[in-house]
């Protein structure tokens, strides 16, 4: 195309004239705002600090397994620090601290952090046994551990939860909404899960901010555990908006649990497609009502409907 220089210097102006209105989208403090590239290597790292045996660090070779962790450790912590820094800003108390102020906090929280990882991996081996009991199609528990993405999705739900509870802002829910872009599974890193959470196939799970889960909670792919209602915006922040879930409760695909007042007691099973907005007591069986499935034959080939009427109707209860 001729005369495309001066084409792409006014596009340059004139979007650059754009980027002036003062908007949010129109900030260009790059280089002390969050990294997601950053992030996402951080938690590639932290998944093997979890599992040393599974994902190794191909960049370099170590004689021992002290020296591996050791070179692991030390670089989660540069970075993690210089990342949580930059997130402690949006925090009034650090919205006008000086540079050594928020880098000295970020890397108390940074190391508070990493001596809780044996808690994390205590937490996450609770699910890998868990998916390992609760799925027959399971190989063995490496099959879990290489492959399920429910798997994946718990454990940086419990690296984000850790983040979350020290008080980081937005960081942990870059790592979870990280993990829901790779596994369709959406679980916010505020919710409080027990042990032995298991969630199988997982496509299209939501786990709400104040949602609590037991221990031993089996859940399928397409189950909401959500807010009844969002029309009040930011004046239920903190508000309880999403249910509890007791101990020993599977919910089969397709469920939606609703309201921060909904309790799932102990001990009780939810059907497919179910919609609940309402406590369920310990011990419960919940399904919708049964209907009628109807299939007709038409047009059978005749080796396939030597024996069958062609006007017959068949019946089905599910």
């Amino acid at each position: 195309m001729k005369n495309i220089e001066p084409k792409i210097k006014k596009l340059t102006t004139d979007i650059l004239k754009d980027y002036g209105q003062g908007r949010t989208i129109d900030k260009m403090n790059a280089f002390t705002s969050p990294d997601m590239d950053v992030v996402v290597d951080i938690l590639d790292k932290l998944q093997k600090i979890l599992f040393p045996g599974y994902y190794r660090n191909k960049n370099y070779h170590f004689y021992t397994a002290e020296n591996n962790l050791q070179t692991l450790i030390e670089d989660v912590l540069f970075n993690l620090t210089k990342q949580i820094s930059m997130y402690l800003r949006y925090l009034p108390e650090f919205s006008g601290a000086d540079y050594h102020t928020s880098m000295e906090r970020a890397q108390e929280i940074a190391m508070e952090f990493l001596s809780r990882i044996p808690k994390i991996r205590d937490l996450v081996e609770t699910s890998v046994q868990a998916e390992f009991d609760g799925d027959p199609a399971a190989f063995n528990k490496d099959e879990i551990i290489f492959c399920y993405p429910g798997m994946y999705a718990i454990m940086v739900f419990r690296l984000a939860h850790e983040f979350y509870d020290l008080g980081v802002p937005m960081l942990p829910r870059i790592m979870s909404e990280y993990a829901h872009s790779k596994t369709g599974i959406d679980i916010h890193p505020g919710a409080t899960i027990g042990r032995y959470f298991f969630i199988d196939h997982g496509t299209g799970i939501v786990v709400g901010e104040t949602t609590i889960i037991g221990d031993n909670v089996k859940i399928y792919q397409g189950v909401t555990i959500g807010a009844l209602s969002t029309r009040g915006g930011q004046n239920l922040r903190s508000k309880k908006r999403h249910p509890t879930i007791e101990d020993n409760v599977t919910i089969y695909s397709g469920a939606s649990i609703l309201g921060g007042e909904t309790v799932i007691g102990h001990d009780s099973v939810i059907g497919g497609n179910t919609f609940i907005t309402m406590s369920v007591p310990p011990g419960s069986n919940v399904s919708i009502k049964s209907q009628e499935l109807h299939i007709s034959s038409k047009g059978r080939p005749d080796a396939e409907a030597k024996d069958l009427d062609q006007s017959t109707t068949w019946f089905y209860t599910i």
